[in-house]
């Protein structure tokens, strides 16, 4: 009579580097880092833990809420960050839902170009995100610079929600303020040292190609009209008047729409417009100043 098999026994190691292979085959390209999110979420253990405790065996129950998160990842392409409820950006850690854009690796890039242009610390600037999410942005200029007052925009209630959220628990709060409406309209005449953006800017065809992997995140902070253009040409076409004079402004772009978000910032009067490149050596932020 045949014996039957043990239950074969699953390391914390054994299941990232499965959980890895599987992913890759899946298409995605950050397959170790969601692997790792994943499983230390499912267990409530940071990251650093799964290494310290490598070989530890798990037992089913553990694996079995693991082995729905991968479900919901490879299958349904969640994004990690809304699995797990967050996502680390510029040392912070931000609650994400699905009614935010997950912030990118990318638009840290932003951030850079943004304290560059404003390199005092202590400086008591006056700050603008337009578009702020889940005010990713928004926080890490707050976080970086102090005595800034850092007012962010979106024409979405329920982003701003979510970065009220996240003010109140970063203890940024005092010095934010969230204003619903689009782009510049609900400011009236206001004017700041520092203005930032990461507007929608991919095409609606874009949204056709990455159909699976956008499909869990707000339209509205993704896609916009005239080749994803649109948006881009009203904030470099209006910005000038919203900037105190010497004050600068960011912008993320994709890298194909670099050069003409330069030429209407150039053709707004904005000085100095430069290119800056993201860690992948893509052409990511048009910066410029007013005279």
């Amino acid at each position: 009579m045949t014996q039957p098999q043990p239950e074969k026994i699953w390391t914390i190691l054994e299941l990232l580097r499965w959980t890895t292979d599987h992913f890759a085959k899946q298409g995605i390209e950050t397959a170790r880092l969601d692997a790792e999110c994943l499983l230390a979420h499912a267990l409530g253990v940071d990251r650093l833990r799964l290494y310290v405790e490598f070989d530890k065996p798990l037992a089913p129950a553990e694996r079995a809420g693991f082995r729905e998160l991968v479900r919901q990842r490879a299958d349904l392409r969640i994004p990690v960050s809304q699995l797990v409820g967050r996502r680390e950006f510029w040392s912070l850690s931000l609650t994400v839902t699905k009614d935010v854009l997950t912030p990118r690796p990318e638009t840290e890039t932003l951030v850079e170009a943004a304290l560059e242009l404003a390199p005092e610390r202590d400086a008591e600037l006056r700050i603008l995100d337009v578009g702020t999410g889940s005010g990713a942005v928004a926080l890490a200029l707050a976080s970086d610079r102090p005595k800034a007052l850092v007012t962010a925009t979106d024409v979405s209630p329920a982003a701003l929600a979510v970065a009220r959220a996240n003010a109140e628990r970063l203890e940024l709060s005092g010095r934010l303020r969230f204003v619903e409406g689009s782009l510049f309209e609900p400011l009236a005449d206001e004017r700041f040292d520092l203005v930032v953006s990461n507007p929608p800017y991919l095409s609606n065809e874009a949204g056709v190609v990455h159909a699976r992997e956008l499909a869990h995140e707000p339209p509205l902070a993704l896609f916009a009209e005239e080749q994803g253009l649109a948006l881009l040409r009203a904030l470099a076409q209006g910005v000038g008047e919203r900037l105190l004079p010497g004050g600068a402004a960011a912008f993320e772009v994709s890298p194909e729409q670099a050069d003409r978000m330069a030429g209407w910032c150039r053709e707004a009067g904005l000085l100095d417009v430069t290119q800056r490149r993201d860690l992948a050596r893509r052409v990511r932020v048009v910066s410029g100043r007013r005279s």
